[in-house]
């Protein structure tokens, strides 16, 4: 069984619908994740049994848990929608882990809710899986993250452009609040319903935050820390509309992401990204784009109207050098330097050099410290003009062998994984999963893991499988 309590459900009836999941045909668990179980408190035993996974699919309410859906608005590349919400995801609850720490439990693709406009509410396997597999890499790698504890199939069949197999992710986080939470009683002029919210989030997240403005700098300061670590990685989430920026830091909502091969800073995968907007070079400056909605928001709350909205305005430039100090030590231990070493130069003329050359950005930052990040260039002449100045740094190959994965979840892999999935072998689904969440291992029956995609295995576009 789960100990739930539910603080989330406890706010005012507006913040959400109550609404129980919609069963399945036939639940199997597809995937399992203990390491997360355990850090939980829970039961592998009880979730793998068919109690657990009845649970797991949205079968069963366990005793405790007060199923919701939340209510959210958001800007989706740009335009404002005043009413979005939880349209195939339902909160079952929250769980307090044996540190204390607090989690939300959410049934992702469990049917539909008050606020699916029009859609069905379900998940077809593939964004399951990579949802998966993604989000324990990103965790694996330190990056703030929902988690996935759970996959499993439901035995029916979900239309998109045509029929394919339905499965449900159990997503773990520290909280689903977004900046679109807050818009969406803004845009109401609620503001004894902000107030609440910003009391909730203060009391779950930043506990030593004094007031809205204290709770935006925070906000600010965290997403500095998420982005740069995303760059760092050739991440690109692809959707980062304001429903999809957590207000706790974490990344959310997986949908069409993507990591880079070959490196070139307007690099875009999502195919509903058509403008290039949320391109890996764009994701800083979109990031302040959102926190500036959200200090929009919580400018009500600030008192005084021309006091506020200058202290709110300083607060969201504070993102710059927070975000560029965060840059620099990122990339720094790329290459091997302390923050004692101006790393910047250096990091911004190797990526211009594997812009120019098209150079895989995982494998030349892997290969720095063992030598072979030269292969990776057509022409390497311009490589070894700079590696000449960056080995005078004398860099730290222990530093770098912990800020560099030697595999990522190639996109090639993931869609190979699922194809196969859907085919009823999970063999390639959990060996990459396994190979990914170790990612700094230097494993020779991984090494394929580790590749550049072939120019036939290339991947152009992802979609979000709504």
């Amino acid at each position: 069984m789960i100990p739930f309590d539910n603080s989330y459900a406890r706010l005012p009836q507006g913040f959400f619908a109550r609404v129980a999941p919609t069963p399945v045909a036939q639940p199997c668990l597809l995937a399992l994740n203990t390491g997360l179980v355990q850090r939980l408190g829970l039961d592998t035993e009880w979730l793998s049994n068919s109690e657990g996974v009845a649970m797991l699919a949205g079968n069963a309410v366990p005793e405790g848990a007060e199923p919701i859906a939340q209510a959210y608005a958001g800007h989706q590349f740009g335009g404002f929608v005043p009413q979005l919400g939880d349209g195939r995801a339902v909160l079952l609850g929250e769980v307090v882990a044996p540190d204390g720490a607090r989690f939300d439990i959410q049934l992702k693709g469990s049917g539909p809710t008050p606020f699916s406009r029009r859609g069905d509410g379900r998940a077809w396997m593939g964004p399951v899986l990579r949802e998966y597999i993604v989000s324990e890499f990103m965790h694996a790698m330190g990056v703030p993250t929902t988690r996935a504890l759970a996959a499993v199939a439901t035995g029916e069949t979900v239309w998109r452009e045509s029929g394919l197999p339905g499965a449900v992710l159990t997503r773990v986080a520290s909280s689903h609040i977004r900046v679109g939470t807050f818009q969406y009683f803004a845009v109401r002029g609620q503001e004894d319903a902000l107030a609440a919210l910003t009391d909730h989030v203060i009391a779950r997240h930043y506990p030593t935050a004094n007031g809205p403005l204290s709770l935006l700098d925070h906000v600010v300061a965290r997403q500095a820390e998420t982005i740069a670590h995303w760059m760092a990685l050739g991440f690109i989430h692809g959707v980062m509309n304001t429903d999809n920026m957590a207000v706790s830091g974490e990344t959310i909502d997986y949908g069409p992401c993507a990591f880079m091969d070959a490196y070139h800073p307007d690099t875009v995968f999502s195919s509903i990204d058509r403008g290039g907007r949320y391109a890996w070079a764009q994701q800083p400056q979109i990031a302040v784009w959102n926190l500036a909605q959200l200090a929009t928001c919580l400018i009500p709350l600030m008192g005084e109207r021309d006091a506020a909205i200058e202290a709110a305005t300083k607060s969201v430039h504070s993102f710059a050098p927070l975000y560029q100090a965060a840059w620099k030590r990122r990339f720094g231990e790329k290459l091997g330097l302390t923050e004692a070493s101006d790393a910047q130069p250096l990091a911004e003329r190797l990526l211009t050099i594997m812009a120019g050359q098209r150079a895989d950005f995982t494998r030349v930052f892997a290969g720095l410290s063992d030598g072979s990040a030269r292969d990776e260039f057509a022409d390497p002449e311009a490589f070894d003009d700079w590696r000449s100045e960056w080995q005078s740094q004398r860099p730290d190959p222990d530093l770098m062998r912990h800020a560099n994965p030697r595999r990522i979840p190639r996109n090639h892999r993931i869609e190979e994984a699922i194809a196969a999935a859907v085919a009823d072998d999970l063999t390639p689904f959990r060996r990459l999963f396994d190979a990914v969440i170790h990612p700094r291992d230097d494993r020779g029956d991984w090494d394929d893991l580790g590749q550049a995609p072939q120019a036939d295995q290339v991947v152009h576009q992802t979609f979000c499988g709504t």
